[in-house]
């Protein structure tokens, strides 16, 4: 059964507005980008060089959980290189066929840049034409077929490729290597955060004390996409139910009526807990059991529950499964016997 979150880094599938309302909160230079200060560092310095000799900027890739802003940094990059530079923007699922591809690569104008999310998922068919367009800016196409085959040579515009994953382990060797600069993008502390969720309040002229930001930051799981749209569901309850402005009780009240506490979990999150704590005695146990017992499919805890979990410790994976750790249980208001034993012997 798949699920909505509000607390999913990933975009919403039946919110499709959501898109264009965060595309107005987004940074559009360098300097209006928060976090990430070292990638942020490199790609200023890049930028300043190949401005200097009239050159494309090298080819990047960026690997991280969704919703940190790797799309974002490639409109930002395009900003920064001045001039007409465009912005085309596709995933690997949906390059089935080269000639997807060639479509792509022959509408570029000399100093756009491609943008492919899930750059992981290209096929192995299409990703061989990536390789000459992004060393010479030129592909090979076939014209006609059988014996009287014959390849063209075209040549591209200058450009420079993003490829956004969430796998990094899973893009080839060979596509890897083509790439500049490669950067993983790490998540956000509630500082940054913070900072993110003024402007945005700013952008959206919503009252609000720094408090009241600083309990959406703590609940934001380090995620920006997540925050501003904490932002606005809490702007919602404050102009419904009290005077607009933002204070830490409203804030508590609107994501309490979400159903998330204090730490960003939501109900599934309690639920996969509540779960391992109580049907499985603490774990271990597989995922898939896990998974059968909640009436949900299994990739969607390991790639949209897990995570958070496991970064602020409250599961831990063994050899045998998953396990809940004496914080986890704590959470829930289980007894810390509830964890396995196995873990901390």
């Amino acid at each position: 059964m798949a699920v909505e979150r509000l607390v999913s880094p990933v975009a919403m599938s039946t919110d499709l507005p959501e898109q264009e309302r965060n595309w107005s909160l987004r940074p559009r230079r360098l300097g209006e980008y928060v976090g990430q200060s070292d990638l942020v560092e490199r790609l200023a310095i890049t930028i300043k060089a190949v401005r200097a000799r009239n050159e494309p900027m090298e080819h990047v890739l960026l690997h991280g959980p969704p919703g940190l802003g790797k799309t974002t940094l490639a409109h930002v990059i395009a900003e920064e290189m001045g001039g007409s530079c465009r912005v085309h923007v596709t995933s690997g699922p949906a390059l089935t066929r080269p000639t997807d591809l060639v479509r792509v690569l022959c509408s570029l104008g000399s100093g756009d840049v491609l943008f492919i999310d899930e750059i992981h998922r290209v096929p192995v068919a299409v990703e061989e034409f990536i390789y000459p367009a992004m060393e010479d800016f030129v592909i090979d196409i076939k014209v006609e077929q059988g014996m009287h085959a014959q390849t063209i040579q075209k040549k591209l515009q200058p450009f420079t490729l993003i490829g956004a994953t969430t796998r990094a382990g899973m893009v080839s060797s060979p596509l890897r290597s083509r790439f500049g600069i490669t950067h993983s993008l790490r998540y956000y502390d509630a500082q940054e955060l913070l900072v993110i969720l003024k402007r945005s309040a700013g952008l959206l002229n919503v009252p609000a004390t720094d408090d009241g930001l600083a309990g959406i930051a703590r609940r934001s799981r380090g995620t920006p996409r997540i925050a501003n749209r904490l932002l606005r569901r809490a702007r919602d309850y404050a102009q419904v139910k009290a005077d607009g402005n933002l204070t830490p009780r409203i804030v508590e009240d609107a994501l309490a009526l979400e159903g998330i506490d204090a730490l960003g979990l939501d109900e599934l999150d309690r639920s996969y807990l509540r779960t391992i704590a109580t049907t499985y005695a603490g774990g271990p146990v597989g995922l898939e059991a896990i998974a059968a017992t909640l009436n949900q499919d299994s990739g969607t805890l390991e790639d949209v529950v897990e995570p958070f979990l496991l970064q602020i410790g409250f599961v831990a994976r063994t050899r045998r499964g998953r396990a809940l750790t004496p914080p986890g249980a704590g959470h829930i208001g289980m007894p810390a016997r509830a964890a396995s034993a196995e873990l901390f012997e």
